[in-house]
């Protein structure tokens, strides 16, 4: 159980810098590819899909997304802690795990769900954008969860 919060914990924790940087990085995009970033679309597909969506304003859209997104890296992190982190401990094995989340979700689950575009449909630019995301997110939650004691 420890384990379970512990990387829960950190894994919400890490999407908060891992959310700041995509926010920057999206401003640096060009123009033609500034449009809504995944944690925005796979939340508005699901919304949408249960029935909800066109009754949020979009200060509800916006807290959906982030909350969505920041429940998404607790759940990842949770996972990360009760297996990967066994064999892959720190901040580099952290950002192979997050790398590896990307590949999961952008070329396999994402695609298949027809929440997201498959990864090779989209510009290298956000592909890279959400890469160099994943890696931050991974790298922060490995070196969070190195500094946890364990039980």
């Amino acid at each position: 159980m420890h384990n379970l919060l512990a990387g829960a914990m950190s894994g919400l924790t890490a999407t908060v810098p891992m959310t700041l940087a995509m926010e920057g990085m999206f401003r640096r995009l060009p123009w033609a590819n500034r449009y809504p970033l995944p944690p925005r679309k796979v939340t508005m597909e699901v919304a949408d899909a249960v029935g909800v969506a066109q009754d949020l304003n979009e200060n509800e859209r916006h807290a959906l997304t982030l909350a969505s997104h920041l429940g998404y890296g607790a759940a990842m992190g949770a996972l990360y802690a009760l297996t990967a982190q066994r064999a892959l401990p720190g901040p580099v094995g952290g950002a192979v795990y997050g790398l590896g989340v990307w590949v999961g979700n952008y070329l396999a689950m994402l695609p298949v769900a027809n929440l997201h575009p498959h990864a090779v449909r989209e510009p290298r630019e956000r592909n890279a954008l959400m890469i160099a995301a994943h890696l931050l997110w991974g790298a922060a939650l490995g070196a969070m969860l190195e500094r946890v004691p364990a039980k």
